[in-house]
């Protein structure tokens, strides 16, 4: 069973080094709705406000909002990348968070080596990855590079290896931040159908996107943020709605 419920979550960004008590600081803060404030000479943003939340197997979530709603932070939050500076937020489940492939990749390490690495970080077991690492190759169509230092690849080719490796695992819990580009037209099709294979086998998925027809087709719920606040949620048409006539 997946789940996730946050209570009261709130995330707070240092931004840099200024006087708390300068005048301009003060000014800051008051153009800005209160999100900056300074504690002990560091600038912070806040970037999310008491947010309180729940969802269950088979809520696919549609985040939505302006840039800088805080729709990425969420995200990084649920990802384990950001902790909280107050309030909880609570995930049961494997969580695979399709945001920065790349991280955790090596690059003086071989393809086949990022794969049983990048593996384990993604929390697969040897076994697991002994099992999949055929099929991630295959669908990679690096053939013989995949014995070579990813340092040699071109970034079109590191993010397909990358892209393969995360959507191997057998996810609770998916994350998804706007679309992902993998390479040209033919691997881009092919990426699109295993992508919607990985939703559809996932028990919970969160989509941050800009396109309003991408989360109407893939949410069945939706979360409006706005300067980090949570605006409203609930059934996604309900919600597009509201946003669309805001």
């Amino acid at each position: 069973m997946a789940y996730v419920k946050a209570e009261q979550l709130c995330v707070d960004i240092p931004i840099y080094e200024i006087s708390g008590r300068s005048m301009k600081m003060r000014m800051l803060g008051a153009l800005n709705n209160r999100r900056l404030a300074a504690s002990h000479g560091v600038t912070v943003v806040r970037a999310l406000q008491a947010l309180d939340f729940e969802f269950n197997d088979g809520d696919r979530i549609g985040l939505i909002g302006g840039n800088g709603a805080g729709k990425s932070t969420l995200l990084r939050v649920l990802a384990g990348i950001y902790t909280p500076s107050s309030g909880t937020v609570r995930v049961e489940g494997r969580v695979v968070a399709l945001l920065e492939l790349g991280l955790g990749m090596d690059d003086n390490l071989t393809g086949y080596e990022n794969i049983r690495l990048r593996g384990m970080l993604l929390g697969m077991s040897p076994e697991e990855i002994k099992a999949k690492t055929p099929g991630i190759a295959a669908f990679t169509d690096l053939d013989n590079y995949l014995h070579l230092p990813i340092r040699t690849y071109s970034s079109g080719m590191r993010v397909r290896l990358a892209f393969a490796i995360s959507t191997a695992v057998e996810a609770d819990l998916l994350l998804l931040d706007e679309v992902v580009g993998v390479g040209d037209a033919a691997f881009m099709k092919k990426a699109n159908e295993r992508l919607q294979d990985f939703h559809d086998r996932a028990k919970i998925v969160f989509i941050a996107s800009h396109a309003n027809d991408t989360i109407r087709t893939m949410c069945n719920k939706a979360l409006w943020l706005d300067g980090g606040q949570l605006r409203m949620a609930g059934p996604v048409e309900d919600v597009m709605q509201a946003y669309e006539q805001a």
